[in-house]
């Protein structure tokens, strides 16, 4: 049995699209027919067409579909019908045409792992390895929750940055387009007056009306200039050597690199944390944690420090020869070797570097802040005094 994705016209001439499971597309169109519609298209449900062109779940999507089969599979439910509850509940046309293809896979007797990995878009190598590990150790619905924590935790981290990073970026943009309109066309209309003066004006004046008019004759290539260097940054950053070079230097910037240092070995410890405590392998552990950093350069590590364990060395002293990760993660996994409570101190370790990724963006807001009130203001009062300097030597003159 599979999932079919249809498209059809019920009896006012409107069209519908859904999911139907059945054994071929022909069953599926004789159900349309049962149900007073006329198909118009029916085609399986892959990763190519799953959802029409929905290949991936947000984090949240994903957190609260694993949170639902979590609870259902606790309550006792079977994992057809929870995959079927779930299917059924989802509001979302992607969630919903996925997890009806999961469901078919499952009923035609394939694991919920290999049923997922024909949607590896949607399911990470993260979640699909812990899900193998939970159906082999029969703890499917305890690693469900586990992941759904993973998902909502890494959510609510991204949400609490972006929120702290969007109030000086509107600041930005906002003092920027006011200094653009204030030399293109404020600063414009003065220079007409002062052009008419019989006198030298002062260099902060000149300097002022030299910088507007060039910016007058010259904001079309300016901006273009910007747009090409923006784009020609992120093709470099497309190219691996470049994009190891600037993540190596990014870690060595004060406080971007701690705050990059931080979210990436955060997101270590807790990958390897539902891994090694789902039973998953060490060392696949450890390649699938490597996979899922942001940071080429920390990444890298993690691949050195799979290849060191893998030749008998131990996690937290392969971690300290890297010299990349932080002292104290370091020692709190060597800690839960001795102790045999590894994935425990990895989720210890990971909540303290989440913790230290909010501060450093607290740190890193508070004092940007301030400096860009202390930029913008004294830049308007530059051009404030570029343009009473000649009034007042005017006003002196005529005194005089």
């Amino acid at each position: 049995m599979g999932a079919y994705e249809y498209s059809a016209l019920d009896t006012k001439g409107h069209t519908r699209k859904g999911v139907l499971a059945g054994d071929t597309a022909r069953q599926v169109r004789q159900q349309l027919r049962e149900q007073g519609l006329s198909p118009l298209s029916v085609d399986p449900v892959t990763e190519a067409t799953g959802g029409f062109g929905v290949r991936r779940l947000s984090t949240s999507e994903q957190a609260l579909l694993l949170r639902q089969l979590a609870s259902l599979l606790g309550a006792g439910l079977p994992l057809e019908e929870a995959l079927a509850t779930v299917s059924q509940q989802s509001d979302r046309a992607g969630s919903k045409k996925i997890m009806t293809a999961l469901r078919s896979r499952v009923m035609e007797g394939h694991a919920l792992s290999s049923a997922m990995a024909e949607f590896p878009g949607a399911f990470p190598p993260l979640v699909r390895a812990s899900i193998a590990a939970g159906e082999q150790s029969g703890q499917l619905d305890q690693v469900m929750n586990r992941l759904a924590d993973y998902a909502e935790s890494r959510d609510a981290l991204g949400r609490k940055v972006l929120l702290a990073m969007l109030y000086p970026a509107i600041v930005a943009v906002v003092a920027l387009a006011t200094m653009m309109g204030l030399l293109t066309y404020v600063v414009p209309q003065v220079v007409t007056v002062f052009n008419s003066m019989d006198q030298s004006l002062p260099w902060l004046t000149r300097a002022l009306m030299a910088l507007s008019g060039w910016l007058t004759e010259n904001i079309g290539w300016l901006l273009l200039g910007i747009v090409a260097a923006v784009a020609l940054t992120a093709l470099a950053l497309r190219q691996p050597s470049l994009r190891q070079l600037w993540h190596r230097t990014l870690l060595r910037i004060p406080i971007l690199g701690r705050l990059s240092r931080a979210a990436n070995t955060a997101r270590l410890c807790r990958t390897l944390s539902i891994l090694t405590g789902s039973a998953v392998p060490l060392l696949d552990a450890l390649k699938i944690s490597g996979d899922v950093l942001s940071n080429l350069t920390m990444s890298r590590a993690t691949r050195q420090v799979t290849r060191q364990v893998r030749e008998g060395g131990s996690l937290s002293r392969s971690m300290q020869v890297s010299g990349v990760f932080p002292p104290l993660v370091v020692r709190l996994i060597a800690s839960g070797e001795k102790s045999g409570e590894l994935d425990q101190m990895l989720e210890r370790a990971a909540e303290h570097q989440d913790r230290q990724v909010e501060s450093t963006v607290a740190v890193f807001t508070g004092v940007l802040e301030p400096v860009m009130i202390l930029l913008i203001g004294g830049m308007v009062l530059t051009i404030v005094l570029a343009i009473l300097l000649p009034i007042f030597q005017l006003n002196q003159l005529t005194g005089g």
